[in-house]
């Protein structure tokens, strides 16, 4: 359906608060993937659960994270059971519960075994979070700002991060005794809690309704959450539910397992570019990076303070950052956009690697603050080319049938990388140094090459058509282009 000349598609209000208000569950993995760095910094936490004395003392210690990111990769492969089952809702939710129970139960935890095992589930519903709020907010969004409107994820989540930054800043001054480390991973439950309290009130995806057969209840929420002041007869809203209908019809026709996503060519091509998208945007170091700030700052040679005021800082500027890339994720290719930012943060790590290698240790100081600079810089790349275009991405590679499958792999790579990198990253920094910035810099040169060269860009494509990009043109019901309404009629030319 062509669109009138100089028409501009306007945003409702009610879809941004609701978009906001669910991106608790963003910040919930913010908060909690990042918690742990504060609390291992709590010296009350090592003498409570002697550590330091035990001689497994390091060993438990990584495992805290070991756990994290295992316990995710097996929560985000369970989540497509849950949001295919029983509602794109009812993922949000069980991540969100998950997310509480173990915040409660590690705030107080009396063992270190007990806090291991709560550090597994904890790592379980963040991961699921992570997946489960851009698997709704896809499908939610209207096509023409679809990108913009989904980085407010990755906002919300870098907010749960940066809250967690000046949290574990805070409590650095703050002598509670040996309870100092308990309230900051108390907080946790903050955020899911929240999340609980209001998740009934929000609409289920339209999509996953038409799924279920449940047409009445899709249109109504469609209708309103794409209604627009400029189309008073909701034409944009009615084309689009009509094509969800039609395509769905043909996608119950078609294989939803695991199985038919590895046999079939389209389907695997799919699942290879999500794992690749996540895989080569966490070989930017950008984990290694947040997680392990402190310890960069320290081997940079500023003061304890300065190690945790300094990451607090770079956090609340990749939020300002993540804000503004709102503006500008629609503007550009979705594969080009994301490998500039891939390669942007290469570049910023080869001067991050030439300044450590000659300049630390040392008392030059113009040298040091320019190594700290290039942290920020890099955040620029990050923030406003991957952050969040990656799960708008991510969501829209994949049909309605198999989303959730497919969000699911790109996220669980995200964890699954991380373990390597994270459960290396220590020891690497004390072995090598700088030389460790070179494997982040060679694998994100060439990932951002595959990316600008190889990837498919599927900016500004309804979800229902994205298949004749792979080759599936028979899976296609019908374009938007060929819908026409007149009146109450509805028909197309496809």
């Amino acid at each position: 359906m062509a669109e009138p000349a100089g028409k501009r598609k306007r945003i409702n209000a009610y879809i941004v608060f609701i978009l906001i208000f669910v991106g608790f569950g963003s910040m919930t993995y913010g908060y909690t993937a990042s918690i742990i760095g504060t609390t291992l910094g709590q010296p009350s936490f090592i003498e409570y659960f002697a550590l330091e004395t035990r001689s497994n003392g390091t060993d438990l210690i990584s495992s805290t994270n070991g756990l994290f990111q295992a316990g995710g990769v097996i929560g985000t492969l369970m989540l497509p059971w849950v949001s295919d089952r029983w509602g794109r809702k009812w993922g949000i939710a069980v991540s969100a519960f998950l997310a509480l129970i173990s915040g409660a139960v590690l705030a107080g935890s009396t063992d270190i075994a007990e806090f291991l095992v709560f550090r597994f589930i904890a790592g379980a519903g963040a991961f699921m979070a992570l997946a489960a709020v851009p698997i709704w907010m896809n499908e939610v969004v209207p096509v023409h700002f679809r990108g913009g409107l989904v980085d407010i994820h990755a906002v919300c989540l870098i907010f749960g991060y940066t809250v967690q930054g000046w949290v574990g800043l805070g409590f650095y001054f703050w002598d509670g005794g040996e309870n100092t480390w308990r309230p900051p991973l108390g907080l946790q439950c903050a955020w899911p809690f929240i999340l609980l309290c209001g998740l009934y009130w929000i609409p289920e995806s339209p999509r996953w309704l038409v799924m279920k057969d449940r047409m009445d209840e899709a249109q109504a929420i469609l209708n309103k959450l794409h209604s627009d002041p400029s189309d008073p007869e909701n034409t944009e809203a009615r084309a689009e539910f009509y094509q969800i209908r039609k395509q769905i019809a043909i996608d119950r026709t078609l294989g939803s397992s695991w199985l038919t996503i590895m046999r079939k060519p389209s389907y695997r091509k799919r699942a290879f570019l999500a794992m690749g998208t996540t895989f080569i945007i966490q070989c930017s170091g950008v984990l290694v990076v947040n997680n392990y700030g402190p310890t960069l700052y320290k081997n940079l040679g500023f003061s304890p303070v300065k190690q945790l005021l300094y990451p607090a800082a770079w956090l609340t500027f990749a939020l300002g950052l993540n804000a503004m890339a709102i503006w500008t994720v629609d503007l550009f290719p979705r594969q080009k956009y994301m490998a500039f930012g891939v390669l942007g943060c290469m570049l910023t790590l080869v001067v991050e690697a030439a300044l450590v290698a000659e300049f630390v240790p040392s008392d030059n100081e113009s040298a040091l603050q320019a190594a700290v600079a290039m942290f920020f810089i890099y955040q620029v790349f990050y923030s406003f080319c991957l952050d969040g275009t990656q799960f708008s991405y991510l969501g829209e590679l994949f049909p309605t049938h198999l989303r959730a499958k497919g969000i699911a792999l790109g996220v669980a790579m995200i964890s699954l990388t991380n373990i390597v990198w994270l459960q290396a990253a220590p020891t690497a920094f004390k072995n090598v140094g700088w030389k460790f910035y070179l494997v982040f810099i060679i694998a994100s040169a060439i990932g951002g090459v595959v990316m600008w060269f190889y990837f498919p860009d599927t900016k500004g494509l309804p979800l229902e058509e994205i298949a004749a990009i792979f080759g599936d043109t028979d899976d296609v019901a019908v374009y938007r282009r060929e819908i026409d309404i007149h009146g109450n009629i509805i028909e197309d030319h496809h």
